[in-house]
């Protein structure tokens, strides 16, 4: 039975020690301290949106494992709350903790399509997709306020380069004129995170994103206006959501998704702790199976940083689970698939714009 003691509304239950402050270092935040002390934090629960300035905005990934080159997060932390993220763990580099302070401690890069677009001025850059976010959500809750994804999004078109996004979230959907227009010339695709068909799964995996319903109508509603989208069934989770691969292949190929992808849950750095805890609050019945399970899955480990196998695991359980998604593919994306971005335009335009000078 569910724990009524738990937070309504936040996926970690907790905050977690950082590990890159030991006791020799003092983490001090006097606005917070200030809001705490005033009482201005409901319950402690409220979310902060607190800018910062960094001096770049695009990362390049060196992960052998991971399909991209180039990232770009607009927002660090993210309120939708997801249990297993693996972002957790980069909030502790700004000082936070990967649990609760996750969720409610937002981090806003004001300057985002400023620092993208000096970026794409420049002569030695040379045209690679980049992917919005490869971290944290850029249509999080965050997005309605700000809307630095939507002034990304504009920089995009108005160069001429590629740019995949990946989000679970509908708002994705206020874009659609920006989008649209960005296919028309093949320089955009949309990855859609759907790890479950049941909404009480969803809402404690997974507690402020987007309805099952309303991300099955966004894929249904970016494929037809020609958006290509791949749909991620990640992470799966062995006895919460592992069962449900062929019937969520299923349901986003009759949607019009392209394609497919999954990656089997790990728990890296905090995340093990956060997510034990949780699993325990939430779903104490199955508790000790599900740890015991993703344990197998990663060669005795609920943390796995093994590239090659990090993301597939190993062991029965976890063939069983890529034996199904090898079946969904077959059976309901035989002659389906992504289509590669256009690199060559924005080449063209940054000719075009230099001759002027």
């Amino acid at each position: 039975m569910l724990n009524k003691s738990t937070i309504k509304g936040r996926g970690a239950q907790q905050n977690v020690h950082n590990r890159f402050f030991e006791h020799s270092h003092e983490i001090r935040d006097d606005f917070l301290e200030y809001c705490e002390r005033e009482g201005d934090l409901a319950e402690h629960n409220k979310t902060l949106y607190l800018e910062v300035f960094p001096k770049t905005i695009v990362n390049k990934v060196t992960s052998p494992d991971i399909g991209m080159m180039y990232s770009m997060n607009p927002y660090q932390g993210c309120e939708h709350g997801c249990i297993y993220c693996y972002a957790r763990n980069s909030h502790e580099y700004w000082g936070y903790s990967a649990g609760l302070d996750f969720e409610r401690r937002i981090l806003i890069k004001k300057d985002a399509a400023k620092l993208l677009e000096t970026l794409l001025k420049k002569k030695s850059w040379k045209a690679c997709p980049i992917v919005l976010s490869g971290n944290t959500d850029c249509y999080q809750p965050a997005e309605k306020k700000f809307e630095l994804t939507r002034q990304c999004l504009e920089v995009f078109l108005k160069f001429k380069h590629p740019v995949s996004i990946i989000t679970k979230n509908a708002l994705i959907l206020r874009d659609l004129d920006v989008l649209t227009e960005l296919t028309k010339d093949q320089l955009i695709s949309v990855n859609v995170s759907i790890t479950s068909l049941k909404e009480d799964t969803r809402r404690i995996l997974e507690p402020r994103t987007a309805t099952i319903k309303r991300r099955l109508q966004t894929v249904e509603s970016l494929s037809k206006n020609g958006i290509p989208v791949n749909v991620m069934l990640a992470p799966i989770i062995p006895s919460i959501n592992s069962h449900e691969i062929l019937p969520l292949a299923k349901a986003v190929s009759e949607v019009g998704a392209s394609s497919i992808a999954h990656t089997i849950v790990r728990l890296n750095g905090a995340i093990g702790e956060i997510f034990t805890d949780w699993i325990k609050k939430k779903l104490p019945e199955r508790a000790d199976k599900v740890l015991h399970q993703i344990e197998s899955c990663h060669n005795g480990n609920l943390n796995d940083s093994r590239f090659g196998t990090r993301m597939r695991g190993e062991g029965k359980i976890a063939e069983q689970i890529n034996s199904l998604m090898r079946l969904a593919r077959l059976k309901y994306f035989k002659n389906k698939s992504m289509p590669k971005l256009n690199t060559e335009l924005h080449e063209q335009y940054k000719n075009g714009q230099m001759k002027l000078f």
